[in-house]
């Protein structure tokens, strides 16, 4: 069986952190790479804030509504 994940927002630490506390509100547990963090362990010291959320395909529509919920009331 494959898992199939789908990126659903690039955005600063913040944006991130409040999307990610809407979907875990709504039983989505959402997948967070932060390129910058894994560059600054390996000694490169990236220093850009992006991270990407990721969510399951079974839960993209959901997700991309809760996303769109967020910027709606300007998080």
């Amino acid at each position: 069986m494959s898992q199939t994940f789908v990126r659903i927002l690039t955005a600063s630490s913040v944006e991130v952190l409040a999307l990610k506390n809407a979907l875990q509100a709504e039983n989505i547990i959402p997948v967070i790479k932060d390129e910058s963090h894994s560059a600054r362990l390996a000694g490169f010291g990236f220093s850009h804030d992006q991270q990407q959320v990721f969510v399951h395909q079974d839960e993209l529509d959901k997700a991309n509504r809760i996303l769109k919920t967020l910027y709606e009331q300007g998080v």
